[in-house]
């Protein structure tokens, strides 16, 4: 793939060279649906459709996206919209989707981004640049864009109409923007605060299981990366366990009392501050459907989130919850 780099800097540039319920509760059937003449920018001058899967980190953002595009929408393309997930690299503790879990669809702006010196962070103005470039992309193709990810300002820089990138409108009192610059349908899956903590100290854990501790050594091993204030560094795990290979650097492996408490405080940081980050996330959606106007539809993945925490019926109560309700709103949307 093109380095993410080309997607916004002009090409000849200095800067291009140095970068080089009606059915909700039966099981969904595969969509016949058929919606590709309606996506393009036509003759009538109608704005080019797209979904946008939101919700606090946790929810199942990601599943959903690729379940509606690789089941019942197709073709369809997802682009990320996690200000994390767009850097190379901490592929574990950034939570990115595993390839074997996309289901061959195509995924855009995840894991391109290698900061420099030049271009050392991606802001969300770049985003909506190369974003809406994509967007642009994949409609030519005939696909459906899906958006997914949990960075709300992201979300809001690709999609308003006017956007201004000295202001950030969810930490001041500037007004939002209403109009869109396309035509969105937004779904945005709320999960109860009280389910979705226990779910994601339970992800914290098993990420560690997953050899996160081991992917942050040999990241924390490089004084160039940890210099910098910017993308990687500022993904919850970095932060936290600074202290921890700060203090121990070379010689970070956990082989006495004394790790193994400061061990346990930062992955305790890790959990904490990952519930924080949902609740802010779950603020800003609010924001955007009351502050912004903007036509956000709620689906309730409580349900579906205590199923996996029992272990007992996953499936059936996320496909009858979540994939359904979600299915029928993307197909009147398509339909409209």
């Amino acid at each position: 793939m093109e380095g993410l780099a080309s997607a916004f800097v002009p090409k000849g540039s200095a800067h291009h060279q140095l970068c080089n319920k009606a059915h909700f509760f039966s099981k969904p059937k595969k969509s016949s649906f058929r919606w590709g003449k309606r996506l393009a920018v036509s003759a009538t001058g109608e704005k080019k459709k797209v979904v946008v899967v939101m919700g606090p980190t946790g929810c199942g953002k990601s599943k959903l996206s690729v379940e509606l595009s690789s089941r019942f929408f197709r073709p369809s393309e997802i682009i990320n919209s996690d200000k994390i997930q767009v850097y190379r690299g901490l592929d574990i503790t950034t939570n990115k989707i595993p390839i074997n879990e996309r289901n061959n669809v195509p995924h855009h702006l995840i894991g391109d981004f290698d900061p420099s010196e030049y271009h050392p962070e991606f802001t969300p103005s770049d985003f909506r640049s190369a974003a809406a470039s994509k967007v642009s992309e994949i409609v030519s193709r005939r696909s459906l864009p899906v958006i997914a990810g949990g960075s709300n300002s992201f979300v809001y820089a690709l999609l308003a109409q006017n956007y201004n990138p000295e202001i950030d409108v969810f930490k001041s009192n500037s007004m939002f923007c209403r109009e869109l610059q396309f035509n969105c349908c937004f779904i945005y899956i709320d999960v109860s605060p009280e389910a979705l903590n226990q779910y994601l100290e339970k992800r914290v854990d098993d990420m560690f299981d997953s050899g996160m501790f081991e992917e942050l050594g040999e990241y924390m091993a490089d004084p160039d990366r940890r210099r910098s204030e910017h993308g990687l560094n500022m993904t919850i795990g970095v932060p936290e366990f600074r202290r921890y290979f700060d203090k121990f650097q070379g010689n970070w492996r956990i082989d006495n009392e004394v790790k193994r408490i400061e061990y346990e405080e930062a992955v305790k940081a890790i959990k904490d501050n990952s519930c924080r980050l949902a609740a802010r996330q779950r603020a800003k959606i609010l924001l955007l459907r009351d502050a912004a106007g903007w036509d956000v539809k709620r689906v309730d993945g409580t349900a579906a989130m205590k199923a996996k925490l029992d272990g007992e019926g996953t499936s059936e109560v996320w496909e009858r919850e979540v994939v359904a309700p979600s299915v029928e709103i993307v197909k009147q949307f398509l339909s409209e």
